[in-house]
């Protein structure tokens, strides 16, 4: 089925998606696999109703899955072209948009966003990703080397890189993007030539299933991606599994430097994408028309769910009071309301569970006495929970230095250049960052001196596959996107050739 235009609502759950929940199962070794452990149990956020029970894998389940990855290493995908796999990756992207409407309607019903983002960034996104990264399978080289050895005398060299994947990667991914997040590790990993075991958030494991079966149906060798679904304990034995030789991870930074700590015990390289906090610094001369924008992509994408929402605003005081009323008359403006309808931009939290967090987030920001500029309700059936904006909030309370994830942000003024920029510095995050000015003196100034691994002027939040992405600080380690993400997942092999 093809997908839906992204302003139009479903008119009911497409029979592709009823079936597919009814008994959605891993995938290991290129066959369905229901687990030893049982099932637990995934949630529609939208009204707190059982969507779906899926399986809970058990350890040997996770040594399943890392001997079919590494047997499919060893075995036809290790021997396969780069050419061969850009063209199993360009099959996998159109199948992920043949089948585009179920995978949207299974993000939107798992995790809560609207059914427009579902559309547009987890389907379409993604398999222009993979398109992306499937292009760089065949251009991957390493270099002569010119050497100056003199031992023993008389003997000529000659010396040469070759760039080799590192063999089964583990990819854990967090529940806020499900399929787009998946599809940053494994279209990387793959065009690296390496095999992947996935674990997806327990929140969000149904699209990841979903594109285990696309990925057998595009006809990669059985092994190459596999799936296996559960809570942290999963994660935690894929991560310690002697038999994977690399870890990426998106998600928290208090898990990130669990799963760095098992990394380096065991000298496995690792990629982190971890927590932000993200500034983003209005300076009086801004182009007050792109509030709207400013808001909707900058701070409530998603719900504010997003690891670079713009979470502490820093206005500048000639425009501060005007830009305060326009932010407070836009963000309660925003329809509330389930994903399925697109014109909601405010959807549900994705579960029980992060809904008390970020409810408690706005109750302690409260205690710590800061103002609540807003008083929007939210819906009592499903996970829901009204934006917020406050001003007062001290430097060091919570509110200002912790991730909230929700749909909450600070708003602070500032009278110069150098104040706002150590305001903007002063947080163990640095993922992203926006500068919104006319001056492009001022930017180019300005933007050596925040501490971000990605800054945006006069937009925010909007990621690209050809630009380096991940943090400074404890916003993680490494870089996806572009060219360097298969760096990620290549080793350098020295070779050096002795003459006469």
């Amino acid at each position: 089925m093809r997908i839906g235009a992204p302003d139009q609502a479903p008119s009911g759950i497409a029979a592709e998606v009823s079936y597919f929940l009814k008994a959605p199962k891993m995938i290991i070794g290129g066959a369905a696999h229901d687990g030893e452990t049982g099932r637990f149990e995934v949630f529609n956020p939208a009204d707190g109703s059982l969507l779906a029970q899926v399986p809970e894998a058990s350890e040997a389940d996770v040594d399943r899955a890392v001997a079919a990855a590494r047997a499919a290493m060893e075995g036809p995908w290790g021997e396969m072209s780069g050419a061969a796999r850009t063209g199993l990756m360009l099959k996998l992207a159109d199948l992920i948009e043949a089948q585009g409407e179920e995978l949207a309607q299974l993000e939107t019903l798992e995790n809560g966003k609207s059914i427009m983002m579902s559309r547009l960034i987890e389907v379409l996104s993604s398999a222009e990703y993979i398109r992306y990264m499937a292009g760089w399978a065949t251009k991957i080289r390493g270099e002569t080397l010119d050497v100056s050895i003199a031992i023993p005398p008389g003997t000529k060299y000659t010396a040469f890189t070759r760039k080799e994947p590192v063999g089964v990667v583990a990819a854990i991914t967090p529940w806020n993007f499900p399929l787009n997040m998946a599809v940053w590790k494994i279209a990387p990993a793959l065009a690296a030539g390496c095999t992947v075991v996935l674990k997806p958030a327990e929140e969000t494991p149904l699209t990841s299933l979903r594109l285990a079966e696309l990925v057998r149906e595009a006809g990669f060798p059985d092994g190459v991606v596999n799936v296996v679904t559960g809570g942290g304990a999963v994660g935690a034995a894929l991560v310690r599994h002697p038999g994977v030789s690399k870890i990426t991870f998106t998600g928290s930074t208090e898990t990130g430097k669990a799963i760095g700590v098992q990394a380096m015990k065991d000298v496995k390289p690792v990629t982190l994408e971890l927590g932000g906090k993200a500034p983003m610094v209005l300076f009086d001369d801004m182009d007050l028309g792109l509030l709207g924008p400013a808001t909707g992509i900058g701070i409530f994408l998603n719900t504010g769910q997003t690891c670079c929402a713009g979470a502490r605003l820093f206005i500048q005081r000639g425009i501060y009071d005007e830009a305060v009323a326009t932010l407070k008359g836009i963000v309660s403006s925003l329809p509330m309301g389930p994903g399925m309808d697109p014109a909601n931009q405010i959807n549900p939290l994705v579960s029980a569970k992060h809904q008390d967090h970020v409810s408690r987030a706005i109750a302690q920001g409260i205690s710590d006495g800061a103002t609540p500029l807003l008083d929007g309700a939210a819906p009592e059936t499903g996970y829901y929970v009204a934006p917020q904006l406050f001003e007062g909030a001290g430097p060091g309370s919570a509110l200002m230095q912790d991730e909230v994830f929700g749909p909450v942000a600070t708003i602070t003024p500032f009278d110069s250049e150098d104040e706002v920029i150590a305001m903007a510095n002063d947080v163990r995050y640095g993922l992203g960052a926006s500068l919104w000015s006319r001056d492009i003196n001022r930017v180019m100034r300005l933007v050596p001196k925040v501490q971000a691994g990605t800054v945006w002027i006069n937009s925010h939040n909007i990621p690209d596959q050809n630009m380096p992405f991940g943090g400074f600080k404890q916003s993680g380690l490494g870089r996806e996107h572009g060219s360097g993400a298969l760096d990620n997942y290549l080793e350098t092999k020295s070779v050096c050739v002795a003459y006469s």
